[in-house]
């Protein structure tokens, strides 16, 4: 009987691209991830190393995915349906927008990552991903009107500017200040944010801002223009990786902001910010997972061709020994993203942001550890290749440089590890708690 599966190389596809059977994804979820692979095959894939070399994905290529449709799927599931029904938006990659769920997003995310490179996609889909939900999710009707139909439609772009230069993950003590003007007409912004991604080409950002004391009470969410406005000056900063998606360091001196930018209410801006921190967490988890698939199966194509010592290094059972301890963690870590992914599709918001949100930070920073290890193979058993800006070790060399930046961003990997831990242990005791009291009830009946 002959076998009727792909040839396809080991790690470079999750398994249910790999012709294996999967309790996850139905036919709808593969159809779109057919029609987004064959875009961005056509769209992405031949010039995203080339735009990362350029440090700068081209304006007119924003304009083309937004056209398409193709940086919605970025978006927290479910979608926005009637907004996106208003503007004549009826089905992303083929799918109803009122029938894509989460696993349409992973797999959107996941395509995305594809190139091994988390730059060009970062500067078309991060303000989309991250920054646009909290306005239909917290703010009033005005608000959304005057913002959203630009937004949604990419006929302007965004970014989430929550991180300080003094405040990275220690979101609660952030110190850019919103007071309001004597005619309390206006928000008068003072202070920085620093390494906002993709904010120098961005006409707003969703800013986290202190308009009350100190902790998180005092944080709020404003839309604070940022192109051509005044007060706002804003310049690149120079990172090691992710190098196109515009990594941005802004300054904000006497910023005028009207009243009606407030996202939902004053004080609230630390709930909405942990809200979106799941969404956030998890696609930074499957965007490094996809990467380190990139790195590993094409240290395998190049092992199973490179010889040294009169034989293929695949050969050499030292070899096989590294590839064989990534290649476990990485689909490990795989099937635990596919495991939470669903889990999502079958639990209301607010249960999974409790349940899963402590998960969700643990697997983020799984994540950035197994992409570590896959591109430090990599770039060893490419040996001087690995280490080397052109030639055939070049993805290795450009996926090791982007590791900080699967490590760091959305919560640094020890930060996680013990939110993690609290959040899991604080859900245990919750429960043991409730289910005493309940005892205690039961007994005196």
């Amino acid at each position: 009987m002959s076998n009727s599966k792909p040839a396809i190389v080991p790690f470079s596809d999750p398994p249910y691209l790999c012709g294996l059977p999967s309790p996850y994804y139905n036919l709808s979820h593969r159809s779109a991830q057919k029609r987004i692979r064959t875009f961005l095959d056509k769209h992405y894939m031949p010039y995203a190393r080339d735009w990362e070399r350029e440090e700068t994905v081209p304006p007119q290529v924003f304009d083309e995915f937004a056209r398409a449709g193709m940086l919605l799927g970025n978006l927290p599931a479910p979608l926005p349906v009637q907004w996106l029904q208003k503007l004549g938006v009826h089905k992303v990659a083929g799918v109803k927008v009122e029938e894509w769920d989460y696993l349409h997003t992973g797999i959107c995310v996941d395509e995305f990552a594809r190139a091994g490179l988390a730059g060009p996609s970062g500067s078309m889909t991060v303000g989309m991903a991250f920054a646009v939900s909290p306005l239909y999710k917290f703010g009033n009707k005005q608000l959304q009107e005057r913002f959203l139909p630009d937004l949604l439609l990419g006929k302007k772009r965004t970014c989430l500017a929550i991180t300080e230069p003094d405040a990275g993950s220690d979101v609660a003590n952030l110190t850019t200040s919103a007071t309001v003007s004597p005619d309390g007409k206006h928000y008068i912004i003072n202070g920085s944010k620093k390494w906002i991604t993709n904010g120098v080409w961005s006409h707003y950002s969703t800013m986290a801002v202190r308009t009350g004391g100190a902790g998180p009470g005092g944080i709020s969410l404003l839309v604070v223009p940022l192109l051509d406005y005044s007060g706002v000056s804003m310049r690149r900063l120079k990172v090691s990786g992710q190098i196109s998606a515009g990594t941005t360091y802004i300054e904000l001196d006497d910023v005028k902001v009207p009243v009606q930018n407030l996202i939902g209410e004053e004080g609230m801006g630390m709930k909405y910010i942990m809200t979106n921190f799941n969404h956030e967490r998890l696609s930074l988890a499957i965007t490094a997972t996809r990467q380190a698939r990139v790195a590993i199966s094409s240290t395998v194509e190049y092992c199973m061709k490179r010889e040294a010592f009169g034989k293929s290094l695949m050969d050499q059972p030292v070899v096989r020994h590294r590839l064989a301890k990534a290649g476990a963690g990485l689909e490990s870590l795989g099937a635990w993203l596919e495991q939470t992914i669903y889990q999502m599709t079958q639990m209301p918001k607010a249960e999974a942001d409790m349940e899963l949100g402590g998960l969700t930070a643990l697997s983020k920073a799984q994540a950035g550890r197994v992409l570590a290890e896959c591109a430090e193979v990599a770039t060893l058993l490419f040996g001087g290749n690995g280490y080397t800006r052109t030639g055939q070790g070049q993805i290795a060399e450009m996926i090791w440089r982007e590791v900080p930046g699967a490590r760091v961003p959305g919560g640094s990997e020890d930060v996680l590890l013990d939110l993690g831990i609290r959040q899991l242990v604080k859900n245990f005791q919750k429960k043991t708690k409730s289910l005493e009291e309940r005892n205690r009830k039961s007994s005196k009946i």
